[in-house]
């Protein structure tokens, strides 16, 4: 009876092992396509080695497509139309495409294997984002689980943005994956501070960047960034803001806030931000000094289960019953949210419960 399950498990072993040799000639052989070309917005063409996908052949060129998720397929982010050769869409991105994106062939460029000569299209401003070798000039703990981390750029020296914009963040091969991987972080410095890209990362476990972030990374080391990315950042209106956000989320909303101390704005602005325990709080005294800078800005924290220990005296419940009960009337004001969908689809809801069109809620989601 053991002889005969021993020889059983050989061989299966056996035809596993065959069946990755024969994977492996097949994608050396079958999936050799050779060097195929992209035109881009028929003004640049690359010459790329084919059955990559898409995202990585660019960035291996300098041409950098946003995505949160380090190109896995998980954050819908990494979208370029796909003019010619783009053939048919794969299950991994169907998830992600809208039926107006699929009549104007836009792709997943994460999961879309450039596999014979194609022409896409992406936005004009990705053709002025920058690779950045920076040094990690400083770590220092916000909270429990939020480290800071700032980067002094040295090739290129400088980075333009707008406050609000992300980079994406490299991490290298170590024992969580096996070979480099980006991650997106939004920028918490103030533009003005063109030198410097200061970040607010949160430990996830197991997550890739976060865990090395946290774990391994050093001052002095040496990091790669690209960007600046996105259109998350302050429109240029007279209108009241209502800022919200929670834990990390405050990154992109401290730039918008830091940038409008620095213009001296004027607009009246109120920055509602949730945590669940006051050990979740961070940024207190820098939010206490704007207040006093901007005398039209009111920062607002709330705990949704504070502890006893906590002694707090401050606003408690959830972030959206805290802006729903201290927000009478939101249709002339705009509003900029940075959180988890959950949060974002949550705050939404209650803004248009207050009035405030669709149209003029601007949000940064992350999962």
């Amino acid at each position: 009876m053991i002889a005969t399950l021993v020889i059983s498990v050989l061989v299966i072993t056996a035809i596993a092992v065959v069946l990755a040799l024969l994977m492996v000639i097949a994608d050396a052989t079958v999936g050799n396509y050779g060097v195929v070309k992209i035109n881009i917005n028929n003004k640049k063409e690359l010459e790329v080695q084919g059955g990559q996908p898409l995202l990585r052949a660019l960035n291996n060129e300098g041409v950098f497509i946003p995505s949160a998720c380090g190109g896995r397929g998980s954050c819908g982010l990494c979208k370029v139309q796909v003019l010619e050769g783009g053939g048919n869409y794969l299950p991994t991105e169907l998830p992600w495409i809208s039926e107006e994106e699929k009549k104007n062939q836009v792709r997943l460029s994460c999961q879309f294997k450039v596999k014979n000569d194609v022409s896409i299209q992406i936005p004009e401003e990705l053709f002025s984002v920058r690779q950045f070798t920076t040094k990690v000039e400083s770590l220092r703990d916000l909270t429990h689980d939020i480290k800071e981390v700032r980067l002094k750029l040295i090739d290129p020296p400088q980075i333009e943005m707008k406050a609000g914009q992300f980079i994406q963040f490299q991490v290298p091969a170590y024992e969580l994956t096996d070979e480099p991987v980006y991650r997106a972080y939004s920028m918490a410095s103030v533009p003005s501070d063109t030198t410097h890209v200061e970040l607010e990362i949160r430990l996830v476990p197991n997550g890739i960047c976060t865990t090395y972030v946290h774990k391994h990374l050093k001052e002095g080391d040496t990091v790669m960034v690209n960007g600046p990315y996105g259109e998350f950042f302050l429109r240029d209106t007279e209108r009241d803001i209502i800022c919200i956000a929670g834990g990390s989320g405050m990154a992109p909303l401290k730039s918008i806030l830091l940038d409008m101390a620095e213009e001296k704005s004027t607009r009246k602005a109120r920055y509602f931000f949730g945590a669940r325990t006051a050990k979740d709080l961070f940024l207190l005294d820098e939010m206490k000094a704007l207040e006093e800078e901007m005398v039209n800005f009111k920062f607002i924290p709330a705990l949704s289960d504070p502890q006893p220990e906590d002694n707090w005296t401050g606003e408690t419940g959830l972030i959206t019953d805290v802006v729903h009960r201290m927000t009478e009337n939101a249709a002339e004001a705009e509003a900029y949210l940075c959180g988890s969908p959950g949060m974002i689809d949550a705050c939404v809801k209650v803004l248009k419960d207050l009035g405030m069109p669709e149209e003029r809620i601007y949000y940064d989601k992350f999962a």
